[in-house]
């Protein structure tokens, strides 16, 4: 650093200001300090950044989702984040369904042994009160990922999961569906429950009296084949089936083949993510886009400026995605 600092002409805190990414920084200093550090090849030292910065450049990712999807797509927007400043990703699983003392348990270990500057939360963590709080109570950062409460507690990324459930009902509705079924999310993941309660708000307004069928899923495929099997069991049967995401549409696939329902044919199926699971069924699913990979990217962002912007959020968009799976009613 002493010989960056010699060709910069500037002092060694003014190199490790502009190393560590602080704040208020100019842009001239920042031009010539990395003018000298590209001059001279020069890669900071992990161990000296943190020394010189009381931070461990470590950031965590706390997730307890079963979608397997979803989860490597937060974590490769999180982990691109992270190499562009230089930090590590540690990723952790958080068990968030059981009793507070031992979730409490679970975040101790994890803050303790990790060191981490700061952690990134996915649903449904991102709404639970308790992890939060605690979180507070220690002192540590986060950002969320897809909360529907307190938008203004943290630094966040989302999408409105409540006007792409809507969008999905719309397009349904007009294709001529009239007995329609959905397949909800986990029931501590608000995010899932926020495009089930858009879906149905934009039903009672098309019609206020028509009565969706609902069955209860979990976000994987094997919940899906379940909440499948029910909702093709009532009666009248439901035309098209709305999945709150691809994994447990997937599995209603599959409980349509065992039905001798044809996919589009006799029942229509729409789902949620446009991940690589909508396209590798058949037919290929209709879903909704959401972008995971840059809801990830933005969450390490947010957490990682370190600049007086306050807590701030950040509102990506979505799409419907339509592919072979809808189609108008028999």
């Amino acid at each position: 650093m002493e010989d960056v600092a010699r060709l910069a002409g500037v002092s060694l805190k003014s190199v490790s200001r502009v190393v560590n990414r602080e704040p208020h920084v100019s842009d001239g200093l920042r031009a010539k300090v990395e003018a000298a550090i590209a001059a001279l090849a020069f890669v900071p030292d992990a161990a000296a950044r943190s020394l010189a910065g009381s931070r461990t450049f470590i950031v965590g990712l706390l997730f307890d989702n079963p979608s397997p999807n979803y989860t490597i797509k937060i974590q490769s927007g999180v982990y691109r984040a992270c190499v562009e400043q230089q930090y590590h990703l540690r990723i952790d699983n958080i068990a968030s369904d059981l009793p507070r003392a031992e979730v409490e348990a679970q975040l101790d270990a994890i803050v303790r042994n990790s060191r981490c500057d700061g952690f990134i939360l996915t649903p449904p963590l991102t709404d639970n009160v308790q992890v939060l709080a605690f979180l507070e109570r220690r002192g540590v950062r986060y950002a969320r990922i897809a909360p529907n409460s307190e938008l203004g507690r943290s630094p966040c990324v989302a999408i409105d999961d409540a006007a792409a459930g809507a969008l999905v009902a719309r397009h349904l509705w007009a294709l001529g569906h009239r007995r329609l079924g959905v397949v909800t999310g986990p029931p501590l993941h608000r995010a899932g429950d926020r495009r089930r309660t858009g879906f149905l708000a934009a039903i009672r307004q098309l019609d206020p009296d028509l009565v969706v069928a609902e069955a209860d899923g979990l976000f994987s495929f094997e919940s899906g084949i379940a909440a499948g099997m029910d909702l093709l069991a009532r009666d009248p049967r439901p035309t098209a089936i709305f999945a709150t995401n691809d994994d447990s549409a997937a599995g209603v696939m599959v409980a349509c083949a065992r039905a001798g329902l044809r996919v589009p044919h006799d029942i229509s199926l729409c789902g949620f993510d446009d991940s690589w699971v909508a396209k590798s069924v058949w037919p290929y699913l209709t879903t909704i886009y959401q972008p995971i990979e840059e809801m990830g990217y933005a969450a390490a962002s947010l957490l990682l400026d370190r600049g007086e912007t306050g807590d701030r959020q950040v509102m990506l968009d979505f799409h419907l995605v339509e592919r072979d799976s809808l189609a108008p009613p028999p």
